[in-house]
């Protein structure tokens, strides 16, 4: 897949590293392009000029942004996001790390709205940076939830999480973003508060009818 990704910093960097290691094609664009440039020497993938250079042959660009931004390089890429989809990665935290701060059921139902036509899906805010190249544990494979309205855009989105190694789950609707980005405030909060060395990550197992 031809991936962009906007944001260079630790998520945006590992899941460069790791869509690289993956086979896939990754251009990174930050705020700052030296933080692109280095960002992408790091992980292998290509340092984009900007955002609209980022995205320009992209299939799938992911914002990998801070939860407060994520709207604002919504609306900058908007009028060239035909035919693509969005992953939002994104965890919409407060100032102070201890609660969500959105406006709508979910920050991924807000940024559906500033993309009416583009096939938004929530994906990879449940896995911890430091995990995004390492999906197994103690021989458990972590979980890849991930959630959204249009189907063969969650196709795609599973088959990318599948290819990093992770176990893909369809959480539903978008609405279900919500369930997922308070699964993420939980995990950080742990870390945060109980000295965890930022390495801990979900996974669904027991029988589901599946083979």
């Amino acid at each position: 897949m031809h991936i962009a990704i906007i944001g260079a910093g630790n998520v945006g960097t590992a899941l460069s590293r790791a869509a690289v290691a993956a086979g896939h094609s990754v251009s990174v664009s930050a705020t700052d392009r030296h933080k692109a440039v280095a960002s992408a020497a790091e992980s292998g993938a290509r340092a984009a000029e900007n955002n609209l250079d980022a995205v320009s042959e992209a299939d799938i660009v992911v914002l990998a942004v801070p939860g407060g931004a994520a709207t604002a390089v919504a609306d900058e890429l908007a009028p060239v996001l035909h035919g693509k989809i969005v992953v939002d990665l994104t965890n919409p935290l407060n100032a102070t790390f201890t609660d969500l701060d959105i406006e709508e059921t979910s920050a991924a139902q807000t940024l559906q709205r500033h993309l009416p036509g583009v096939p938004v899906v929530k994906a990879f805010n449940t896995i911890l940076a430091g995990r995004l190249s390492s999906p197994t544990e103690q021989g458990i494979t972590f979980s890849g939830f991930y959630a959204g309205d249009d189907a063969e855009a969650k196709k795609t989105v599973s088959e990318l999480l599948a290819s990093l190694g992770f176990q893909p789950i369809d959480a539903g609707g978008l609405r279900m973003a919500r369930a997922l980005e308070e699964m993420a405030l939980l995990n950080i909060s742990l870390n945060a508060s109980q000295g965890w060395p930022w390495q801990s990550g979900w996974a669904l197992i027991g029988p589901t009818g599946r083979a």
